[in-house]
């Protein structure tokens, strides 16, 4: 009797064995849906953010252009354009479209691309 329970458990040991590796497969593909689906909403967010960055950028720059003056011999800290506001004060605008106000001693000769 005690041999036939473990012929018979050996027997279904591979069956047991073989449904239960069909489930992890199901899960396995299930967590990489799940994954390919969080990677593609964080690559559809940076772009979202980047095409943002750029147009506030884009029209900052635009509206400083018409609005202000453009100082022609000085440049900001990285060689950013310079802007003079209504009221005096000096200014460049960065990547995401921000002002970042400095004070006229802190401002670089602009150097001259040679063509």
């Amino acid at each position: 009797m005690k041999k036939m329970l473990i012929v018979c458990l050996i027997a279904l040991t591979p069956g047991l064995v073989t449904v239960s590796s069909a489930q992890q497969k199901d899960t396995t593909a299930g967590q990489k849906i799940k994954h390919g689906m969080q990677k593609t909403g964080k690559a559809i967010g940076k772009g979202a953010t980047a095409v943002g960055n750029k147009t506030a950028e884009l029209a900052s720059k635009g509206s400083s252009a018409v609005i202000d003056k453009i100082y022609d011999g000085k440049a900001g800290p990285g060689g950013q354009t310079i802007y003079i506001s209504s009221k005096s004060k000096y200014y460049w605008v960065d990547k995401k479209g921000r002002r970042h106000y400095v004070a006229k001693v802190s401002l670089k000769e602009k150097v001259e691309k040679n063509q």
